[in-house]
């Protein structure tokens, strides 16, 4: 069994009832699950990896139940110890149970004796090679040697729904998971690139999302055509403002997606200055064409900072594939740095924008 704990979802006082339930709902589909007072019980084997990506779990245990006795305790640590080799160790004892006779010392003491008595090792209270957690809860006792750090936040599905513009980069399937990580349920959606054969684009979009998944569970994809907005506008805009002009059709898009969906926001995968389409003035132009809320998680990050976390979460050999997406189609060398949202509303008066309902409707 597994023994989880979670952080954030503590702090939220009469709500948090209703955080923890949803937690729970996230992880049923790996056991058997039971709520308890501060943490949470899963009966399953061998799912820490899809438990270290779950939202809303800041770390667990494969932990072994003991009763509420520490002479049954000691039996299962002697259990769980067997076979394995290591030359020091130490007790670390947590008593959420207040009402037990014993305080956490004494409990450290009394199962470190019971190590003691029946492997050929010593205490080392600093940087051991072995920990053995013990929780002393109200009915039983957990023990496990690896405390596994989860991604905390809060549990998908708690905050909402939002859609993502997916493109086959780095970028935004990190800004989908940290938005899932603050506990939104992402859908996404992908703008195809005539440029690139069709089978190519649906295996790596794909897999990103089948990624994706992981975290959140069950997940929606809009691979939506983007053709003939391509033609219109390498046909009627200058090369140099192209970039700003695709992406405001695909913003477009984004919103019809989520109305169906219901959903109250967009994410993007930008960060401030990271490349032309990206300074204060020209996601300025893009964001104006939609109302609503659009979330940029990665708005302040380097490109690092992405990597690091696209290969904590397994995007990054899948992202770093040869791919060219629609922005980067027959745009100027030095395109526009500086845009103004005029400029722009005068370049859409001579564009057939309903070619974007066109486009949602024939999203597959």
């Amino acid at each position: 069994m597994y023994i989880i704990h979670y952080d954030e979802i503590g702090l939220k006082g009469k709500n948090r009832s209703k955080f923890e339930d949803q937690l729970v709902d996230n992880i049923k589909h790996l056991g058997r699950v039971k709520k308890e007072f501060g943490y949470i019980v899963l009966y399953a084997e061998d799912v820490s990896e899809e438990l270290s990506l779950i939202p809303g779990i800041a770390y667990f245990g494969d932990a072994l139940k003991a009763e509420l006795d520490l002479e049954d305790a000691g039996l299962k640590i002697k259990d769980l110890l067997s076979g394995k080799s290591f030359a020091n160790f130490r007790i670390d004892t947590s008593r959420h149970n207040k009402s037990f006779s014993k305080t956490s010392q004494q409990v450290n003491e009394i199962l470190g004796g019971v190590v003691l008595d029946n492997f050929d090792c010593k205490v080392k209270l600093k940087n051991s090679e072995l920990t053995v957690y013990v929780e002393v809860c109200n009915k039983v006792i957990y023990i496990y040697t690896e405390k596994v750090k989860g991604v905390s936040g809060l549990p998908v599905g708690s905050a909402g729904k939002v859609v993502c513009l997916l493109s086959g980069g780095l970028d935004s399937p990190v800004a989908s998971f940290l938005m899932m990580k603050r506990g939104c349920s992402v859908v996404f959606v992908h703008f195809v690139n005539k440029t690139q054969q069709s089978c190519a684009v649906k295996n790596k979009i794909s897999e990103l999302v089948k990624v994706l998944s992981k975290v959140q569970g069950e997940s929606k994809l809009y691979m939506v055509p983007f053709d003939e907005i391509q033609q219109e506008i390498i046909t009627k805009v200058d090369s140099k403002d192209r970039m700003i002009v695709y992406r405001r059709f695909m913003v477009r898009i984004s919103e019809l997606v989520a109305l169906k969906e219901k959903a109250l926001g967009l994410v993007t995968g930008d960060s401030l200055s990271q490349v032309a389409s990206q300074t204060l003035e020209n996601l300025d132009c893009v964001y104006s064409v939609y109302d609503g809320v659009i979330l940029s998680p990665l708005i302040g990050m380097n490109k690092q900072e992405i990597v690091n976390i696209a290969r904590k979460i397994g995007t990054y050999e899948i992202s770093i594939l040869p791919y060219g997406d629609c922005c980067s189609f027959l745009i100027a060398k030095h395109p526009v740095i500086k845009g103004r949202r005029r400029d722009f509303e005068i370049i859409d008066s001579g564009l057939n924008l309903g070619l974007a309902e066109k486009a949602f409707v024939e999203a597959t």
